[in-house]
């Protein structure tokens, strides 16, 4: 009896040593690398009053939105107007077709969309959304490269800020991995 717990003792320790091996080596550093990160939970969170705060005047819009229905193609892309809230709603991911793959679709309990909007003026636009959905601004089949990405002010009810260099012309923004089937958003220029 005493040499079976022995043997199932060193089985244990060459595991445990095995495994740890394989966390220490460059491999396990890269495998560790790619976890996402938790949340950060800040340590007293901030009491936001009932009525959100006034966002920045780029924002102004925010607080005043209409209700908008996303298409679920590029062809029946819903607009927007530059500088206008919408309360986006959004359909269920499988009855989505993207002009291109988002990079994070999201799963099949998932919502997303499809807006079109017009640019005139070349210069930095941002997008502004009230949840961490993932967003693709698309023109000619291509998705545009993001110049800076933030957290909205606080206590505004805007939660993820994406900003772009835009030239004229006509653009999608695609709407991916929301939870829920309305999102708040803005697509605006900047000063």
């Amino acid at each position: 009896m005493a040499g079976g717990s022995l043997g199932i003792s060193r089985r244990w320790r060459w595991t445990v040593g095995a495994l740890a091996a394989l966390v220490l080596t460059p491999a396990g550093w890269a495998n560790a690398q790619d976890m996402p990160e938790m949340p950060k939970v800040a340590p007293s969170p901030i009491a936001c009053p009932a009525t959100p705060v006034a966002p920045p005047a780029e924002l102004a819009g925010w607080n005043a939105r209409a209700a908008l229905s996303a298409g679920a193609d590029a062809r029946t892309a819903a607009r927007l107007e530059l500088g206008k809230a919408v309360d986006g709603g959004l359909h269920p991911t499988p009855q989505v077709r993207f002009a291109l793959r988002p990079e994070k679709p999201g799963g099949s309990v998932s919502f997303g969309g499809i807006y079109a909007f017009s640019v005139k003026d070349a210069g930095k636009y941002r997008v502004a959304l009230g949840s961490a959905a993932w967003i693709d601004v698309v023109k000619d089949g291509a998705a545009v490269t993001s110049i800076a990405h933030g957290h909205g002010p606080d206590c505004s009810g805007i939660r993820k800020m994406v900003d772009f260099s835009l030239e004229p012309g006509e653009y999608l923004l695609q709407i991916s991995a929301n939870p829920e089937a309305k999102l708040p958003l803005l697509v605006t220029r900047l000063p």
